[in-house]
């Protein structure tokens, strides 16, 4: 009878404990899913859930703070993810913040991420809608590096075709000649000396300028003497008078030359008549011939009266003069 009584109080006892493991276990199972806490709800939309399913972690900022308690389908094209979050976050995440949909670990199941992103925005209330990140899936990722390597694979092979085309151009040739080094140095060297002589040649430009500004030198004296500006600006007025001048005797020989050409076109005038009328041509010839004549019998008489007795002595004083002169 004792033994049946022990026997029975340890199958009581292997009960309760078996009980209070289960309990506990369930507890812990709750207490992770927030079965028992107190939480609130928060909503996020997406285009594409990437196999997000019911119970994955909610994580803000890499920390575990809720459950995703349901997935719907609200549209053709949006997924409304309804997520449980406990309560002591109700102080912590804004309606600013974002939502996206990652992985824990490289190949892991999928979290929900909530990131953060101002402290001034206010705080999100039970039922809100975040604003969620677009998913970036690794099908989209391998199709992007397959492009990527096509790109790589056309741009090789354009760089090979390059390489091919220098190699046989006059470029590799220039490249592989020994002496176009040292024509270069010779090069930049004369380029330096140009520069230094360039540079000397500034330097002079400056002190002549400076000098010219200061009065000093020819230049300079030219450009600071008032007295020798105020004879050039004299001289310009002269020169300018006497190019005016210059015009009106130019205008007057005009005038004069139209005047003569409108006489020999109209017959008449002085011009004209020592050009074409033949009996003033005769007279003036005629009086030539007696000028001439004249003067020949003058000379004769001249040199007649020079042997005559009375005159003999004057001329011949005037030749005795004429020779002490000389």
């Amino acid at each position: 009878m004792a033994t049946r009584i022990s026997d029975n109080i340890r199958l009581g006892t292997f009960v309760l404990g078996g009980l209070f493991v289960l309990v506990l276990l369930l507890y812990m199972i709750g207490r992770n899913e927030h079965l028992f806490g107190t939480t609130y709800v928060l909503k996020a939309r997406f285009h594409n859930a990437q196999g997000l399913v019911k119970g994955n972690n909610v994580r803000f900022s890499g920390i575990q703070v809720g459950t995703v308690r349901k997935i719907t389908i609200e549209e053709s094209t949006q997924i409304e993810v309804t997520m449980s979050i406990d309560k002591k976050m109700r102080r912590v995440i804004r309606k600013d913040a974002v939502v996206s949909i990652g992985t824990d670990g490289l190949v892991g199941d999928k979290v929900v991420d909530i990131t953060p992103v101002s402290l001034i925005c206010s705080l999100a209330r039970d039922g809100d809608t975040l604003t969620t990140k677009p998913v970036v899936s690794l099908a989209a990722l391998l199709d992007t590096l397959d492009h990527s390597g096509r790109d790589i694979s056309v741009i090789a092979s354009e760089l090979k075709m390059t390489v091919q085309r220098v190699n046989r151009s006059a470029i590799w040739s220039l490249l592989d000649d020994s002496t176009v080094p040292a024509d270069i140095k010779v090069t930049l060297s004369n380029i330096r000396q140009a520069s230094g002589r360039a540079s000397v040649m500034a330097g002079g430009l400056d002190r002549l300028v400076q000098d010219m500004r200061a009065g000093r030198g020819a230049a300079g004296i030219l450009l600071a003497d008032t007295v020798l500006a105020g004879d050039i600006r004299q001289a310009g007025k002269r020169i300018r008078l006497a190019g005016e001048t210059a015009d009106s005797l130019i205008g007057t020989l005009k005038n004069v030359a139209g005047d003569v050409q409108a006489g020999v076109a109209k017959n008449n005038g002085v011009v004209h008549a020592l050009l074409y009328d033949t009996a003033i041509i005769e007279k003036l010839n005629t009086s030539l011939d007696h000028i001439q004549k004249g003067t020949e019998g003058f000379s004769q008489s001249m040199e007649a009266l020079k042997h005559s007795f009375l005159l003999r002595g004057y001329f011949r004083k005037q030749e005795k003069q004429k020779k002490k002169n000389k």
